[in-house]
């Protein structure tokens, strides 16, 4: 088993701007889909780097490009659940509202307590989530998104960002489960989508 938590400082760089252009945001999916092929890095093993034909995106919109209204409001820490036993320590940190078409939505922002304490860590905050495309069209365990801590009370969040954990391309990785109340109705269709397979 591997600690995704680890894997996420090679993601942090590439997926927590705020927003980014298309082009900025094609570059970094590229990188992303190196970095899984990259077979020093042991991300996939032969088998699986056999099977994968490589990552499935929607193209971008700026539609999931939206300013959110960010409010700070910390929670307890409590242990997440993963797709394995590994139970890591988060808190929530607060929660951002934002409209797509129309309509509000909230998600709520968890701090990793463990990550907190790595130098250039210190105002990383995660989002991870479930919309109505899991297991249809994007990996039913959810997708995630990486910020940093806003410094006023807006928040850039662009979907067209949001990723896979590691365990959509193998069974080798712990990942965290997105808890019940980041499940949202609407359909995001933005973001990485499930990963093409033989």
């Amino acid at each position: 088993m591997k600690v995704a938590i680890i894997s996420f400082c090679l993601l942090i760089s590439a997926f927590s701007h705020a927003q980014l252009s298309e082009t900025e945001t094609l570059e970094n999916r590229a990188e992303h889909e190196a970095e899984l092929r990259d077979t020093s890095l042991h991300m996939l093993d032969s088998m699986e780097r056999a099977e994968w034909q490589g990552l499935d995106y929607y193209d971008f919109d700026t539609t999931y490009q939206v300013t959110a209204r960010f409010k700070k409001k910390k929670g307890p820490k409590f242990e997440m659940p993963t797709s394995t036993d590994r139970l890591p320590v988060y808190r929530r940190y607060g929660y951002i509202y934002f409209e797509i078409e129309g309509v509000e939505y909230r998600l709520t922002v968890y701090q990793n307590v463990e990550l907190t304490k790595r130098e250039g860590f210190e105002d990383y905050l995660f989002i991870p989530f479930r919309d109505a495309t899991s297991g249809k069209e994007t990996y039913g365990g959810g997708r995630y998104m990486d910020v940093r801590i806003p410094e006023k009370k807006e928040m850039q969040i662009d979907f067209n960002q949001a990723y896979n954990p590691y365990c959509a391309y193998s069974h080798k990785w712990s990942c965290p489960i997105p808890p019940a109340e980041n499940t949202l109705k609407i359909s995001i269709k933005a973001g990485e989508k499930i990963p093409l397979a033989h």
